[in-house]
């Protein structure tokens, strides 16, 4: 699905927060079918680091290079390539479930052939369709925001804490969906305070409390 995937390289990070340095000499290589998992204590800068992933954080040192180019270079086209979830689940409350992922799938890189009702039904959440968001409860709007990425054809994922509000089914259903972009010569990088299982694929762990 994705076989030309190109690398995503971090070269000697550094990354200052209020005057504290929360991590210096970072480097990484993230390759198709790879998942970076970012480990550490609250403030360690797990977010921080995610942000620079995504081109929104500048680091105070080094630099992120996608296919070999810096992104900043790159700009919009380093941003097509890639999802991001943050913390917030980004879903509008008054709008039912299809109403905001058609939403989505316009303003985002989506996948010509992907359906919303589809995608919805990958994260159960099948005869929810036409209701508002704001009367479903914080797991199921979790899967909401996370049935935008079935909708994605962004080779890269950079998820910040994926599980908030969900239970162990929750969880699993994601791990599935994770496990199916990696097959597939996506790559991921993310953050979680839950153990996860993404076996067979190679991940690599990052302690930026170490």
């Amino acid at each position: 699905m994705l076989p030309d995937t190109p690398a995503l390289v971090a070269e000697d990070l550094t990354c200052i927060r209020n005057d504290r340095t929360l991590f210096s000499g970072l480097s990484f290589k993230l390759r198709a079918s790879q998942a970076l998992l970012l480990e550490g204590r609250n403030g360690s800068g797990k977010t921080s680091l995610l942000h620079i992933l995504c081109g929104t954080r500048r680091p105070e040192q080094g630099r992120i290079r996608w296919g070999g180019e810096d992104i900043g270079e790159l700009g919009s086209q380093y941003h097509a390539a890639l999802a991001y979830l943050g913390h917030k689940d980004g879903v509008k409350l008054d709008l039912t479930l299809m109403e905001n992922l058609n939403i989505a799938k316009h303003l985002g890189n989506s996948d010509a052939s992907a359906l919303p009702a589809q995608a919805l039904e990958e994260l159960e959440l099948s005869g929810y369709e036409d209701i508002p968001a704001r009367h479903l409860s914080a797991g199921q709007r979790r899967r909401v925001a996370l049935s935008r990425l079935v909708l994605s054809r962004a080779p890269l994922w950079i998820l910040d804490e994926p599980f908030t509000s969900l239970d162990r089914h929750g969880i699993r259903i994601v791990e599935t969906l994770v496990k199916r972009h990696l097959s597939n010569g996506g790559m991921l990088a993310m953050t979680s305070h839950h153990a996860v299982d993404f076996e067979p694929h190679t991940v690599q762990r990052i302690n930026l409390s170490a």
